[in-house]
């Protein structure tokens, strides 16, 4: 067992299920003497009977033994058809927060699981025939957190010399030999061919998964720095994500991501970092976005749309969405305004209809006064550099024909008023109503 995982004087959980693996590493807890050592048992709801004797054996081990033991009942299938996993993927959600639960509950520092050196060959069998990168190859991590696997490097044979040679009783799980099961297949038929060409396979495995550790933490710390230095406010430079190595730049990605990623959704990802422009790409968890030359990662800040609000000829209207209000009067044009676009003089006779207050809208044009052209509020906010989220707050005044001004970038050419010419002049303040 590997005891610098877990530092004497510690309050470690042992996640038991009374098979011959956690039977073991349960009692090799209690002989180290300087741990204080608990106990966790999650019956998933799927074998009937025998789950209960499992849970009723650990329970009574336990009881016998002193030791404080947790036993949680669950229900796989309706969870997994609940949250479209399958069952496997929901035992082990289930069960795994169970033991976050019962590590709290007892006042636990680890959580000891008891994967071993044959369990670590087998995940790492799995992960290259499903197809996997580097960090497939590195096989069970030692630790995660609190979690940690003590008997990695612990084969099944030994395991089981260890159970004889103590008289510890465990239990068998008729489950393991169902070969409909992709691991428990490897297990029967893979494993012992393998063992034929070196009976030390698992450890061999074991070695090579600690190799690639090694790479890939190193690997790891480069991204990590890597993500600080494209850092930029709250959001990360593209041009410094762009000229690494795609090797540094995915892992920066997925690091950066709230969620694991597939490497389907990781090469997408870095297809989208290579694009230009604004953009937005859907990925389990949130949205990744591009914008004005920097990438967003996370789930999108919820954005405050501007309602339509009529705005009055005469009085005072609030928008609280921007955090302004709008001041208005009827008069005449009197003098020409200069300023940073905070007043607005529409000439009477050009407002059709309702005169509103809203935010942009898909297709808006703009024709800016005295400049001769148009514009699309899209382009015209993109120049500006605002982001989504300031792109949906700017004020638009406009009536049933269109935009007659907008607030911030100036007024549309169609409502410039001649001296002396009614207008409905509007002048807004950053301020709260």
């Amino acid at each position: 067992m590997e005891t610098e995982l877990l530092p004497a004087g510690g309050r470690v959980l042992c996640a038991v299920s009374g098979g011959a693996d956690s039977m073991a590493l349960l009692h090799m807890l209690l002989e180290r003497g300087d741990l204080r050592v608990c106990a966790a048992h999650f019956e998933h709801g799927l074998r009937g009977e025998e789950a209960l004797r499992d849970a009723a054996f650990v329970e009574t081990w336990c009881r016998e033994h002193g030791v404080p033991c947790l036993v949680e009942h669950g229900d796989v299938r309706a969870y997994a058809a609940e949250h479209g996993l399958g069952l496997e993927e929901a035992a082990r959600a289930l069960r795994y927060a169970f033991l976050e639960r019962a590590a709290d509950t007892l006042g636990c520092d680890w959580i000891a699981t008891a994967h071993n050196a044959d369990d670590n060959a087998e995940t790492i069998l799995f992960h290259l025939l499903r197809g996997t990168g580097l960090d497939g190859l590195r096989g069970i991590p030692r630790r995660r957190g609190r979690l940690v696997r003590p008997l990695l490097d612990t084969t099944r044979e030994e395991i089981e010399r260890y159970l004889n040679e103590h008289g510890i009783p465990h239990v068998e799980d008729s489950s393991n030999t169902e070969e409909a099961y992709s691991r428990n297949l490897l297990r029967s038929r893979v494993m012992p061919v393998l063992r034929r060409l070196n009976p030390r396979v698992s450890e061999a495995m074991g070695r090579t998964a600690r190799l690639l550790e090694r790479d890939g933490a190193c690997l790891d710390r480069q991204a990590a720095a890597l993500a600080e230095a494209a850092r930029d406010g709250d959001g990360f430079a593209l041009s410094t994500l762009r000229e690494q190595d795609p090797a540094l730049s995915s892992r920066a990605l997925r690091a950066l991501w709230p969620r694991s990623l597939s490497e389907e959704r990781t090469e997408a990802a870095l297809r989208f970092l290579e694009g230009e422009g604004y953009g937005e790409l859907e990925l389990p968890g949130g949205t990744l976005r591009r914008e004005q030359g920097k990438l967003y990662c996370g789930a999108e800040e919820e954005t405050t749309a501007l309602p339509e609000r009529e705005v009055p000829p005469e009085g005072v209207l609030a928008v609280p969405e921007a955090g302004i209000v709008l001041r208005c009067e009827k008069t005449e044009k009197k003098e020409e305004i200069n300023g940073l676009f905070k007043t607005y003089e529409l000439k009477y006779e050009k407002i059709h209809g309702k005169l509103v207050c809203t935010g942009r809208r898909e297709g808006d044009r703009f024709h800016p006064a005295h400049r001769g052209c148009g514009k699309s509020l899209r382009a015209l906010f993109r120049e500006a550099g605002l982001t989504r989220n300031e792109r949906e707050r700017v004020p638009v005044l406009r009536d049933e024909e269109g935009i007659l001004a907008v607030l911030g970038f100036g007024q549309d050419e169609r409502s410039v008023a001649a001296f002396g010419e009614p207008v409905i002049r509007i002048t807004w303040t950053e301020e709260a109503e």
